[in-house]
């Protein structure tokens, strides 16, 4: 049986459609890419980091918008275009994984760890399924998927803490816990698993919780797990956070079940 193997932590030499990109640093890596003008590139933009003054930032509107901003996520998408060097990176300890994407082949990818991917992607968003997956899995409302346009594409995620892959085999399962998966590609299925714990008539009890993944296809995992908005509401509704949090856990849960552009 396959097991997860630890990904590369920098890469000097990367290449992409329309540049070149190196993976530097580290506690908290950083996304250098070198364009070459003929393919812009798209990114969140509070990770940008830093930019030549030739590289031109441009911004438009994510469809089905609304759902994302009541689930508290971004309802924009920056694109850098021009002949130069950008950079990028998040604000907490991890690595960068890349991942090359041929025409056609598509991924589904957690809340909070894209980074950047060329802009001849094709790239929609989809709820996530079954009011526990929402509740207990630790992954958000929604998850976002990429799909390799004409030529192919290449993503970049963050993994919070090491990053790991692995290639499971047709039937062949991993068990996980909620928060580790980065990705999976879409062929990969997913199951939720929740068991009540007992210990004893005073003792208490409990949920033990794991995402059950299931092959053909690739998977990446993280050893640490830094909730973002949509997660921290998770968190909320199922445990009844303080504070302001409380609001945005029913405009999460609302986002969820009002679904994604499908």
């Amino acid at each position: 049986m396959a097991t997860p193997k630890i990904h590369p932590q920098s890469i000097p030499d990367g290449k992409a459609l329309g540049a070149n990109y190196s993976i530097e640093g580290n506690l908290i890596p950083t996304l250098h890419l070198k364009l070459d003008g003929t393919v812009p590139y798209m990114f969140e933009h509070h990770i940008f980091l830093w930019k030549q003054p030739q590289v031109q930032i441009q911004m438009a509107k994510i469809a089905g918008g609304f759902k994302r901003l009541i689930a508290g996520l971004p309802i924009f998408m920056t694109y850098a275009e021009g002949n130069g060097d950008i950079a990028f990176s998040r604000d907490h300890p991890g690595q960068i994984i890349p991942i090359d994407l041929a025409p056609g082949q598509s991924i589904l990818v957690r809340e909070h760890t894209f980074l950047a991917v060329s802009g001849n992607v094709n790239y929609t968003f989809e709820r996530v399924r079954g009011i526990g997956s929402m509740l207990f899995g630790s992954q958000g409302f929604f998850v976002d998927r990429f799909e390799g346009g004409q030529g192919g594409s290449t993503l970049w995620l963050h993994a919070a803490g090491n990053a790991f892959d692995i290639e499971l085999a047709a039937g062949e399962s991993i068990d996980v816990e909620p928060g580790a998966w980065v990705y999976r590609e879409e062929s990969v299925r997913y199951e939720q698993q929740v068991f009540g714990l007992k210990a004893g008539l005073l003792g208490g009890g409990g949920n033990f919780v794991f995402n059950r993944l299931t092959g053909p296809g690739r998977v990446g995992l993280q050893s640490a797990y830094f909730s973002g908005e949509g997660t921290a509401a998770a968190g909320a509704v199922a445990g009844g956070a303080a504070g302001g949090v409380g609001g945005m856990a029913l405009g999460g849960l609302l986002g969820g079940l009002l679904g994604g552009n499908n």
